[in-house]
């Protein structure tokens, strides 16, 4: 098992939480602890890149739903980006792909948003 590495940066967009290795029960605790403390701002988008996941477990699964909770509170959005084919397939079957904006890159999701109007 990888030890999960976090990297977080903020763009135009909002904040991006860059992830690699295992995204599991052992590391989501990490994540959501993390989560406060990102500067989700209204009108803006969290975007969690899962490029680098070699693994995720129903934990890791919930702590992305938990991210997805903070930002709808902040009045802001989340979206997925570089979702490995094993999360996906999983996504798939327990909806979530329809829960998700998924993004093939980061800097393709951070190219989607838009912010508000008016």
């Amino acid at each position: 098992m990888t030890r999960l590495r976090i990297r977080t940066r903020n763009t135009p967009s909002g904040p991006v939480i860059e992830l690699a290795g295992a995204l599991d029960h052992d590391s989501a605790p990490e994540i959501r602890d993390l989560l406060p403390g990102l500067a989700i701002e209204q009108g803006r988008q969290l975007v969690a890149d899962l490029g680098g996941l070699t693994s995720c477990d129903s934990s890791g699964i919930t702590v992305l739903i938990a991210a997805r909770n903070v930002a709808l509170a902040a009045r802001s959005t989340v979206a997925l980006a570089a979702v490995p084919d094993m999360v996906g397939r999983v996504f798939d079957i327990v909806g979530l792909d329809r829960v998700f904006p998924i993004h093939p890159t980061a800097q393709a999701a951070e190219a989607a948003w838009r912010p508000p109007t008016g």
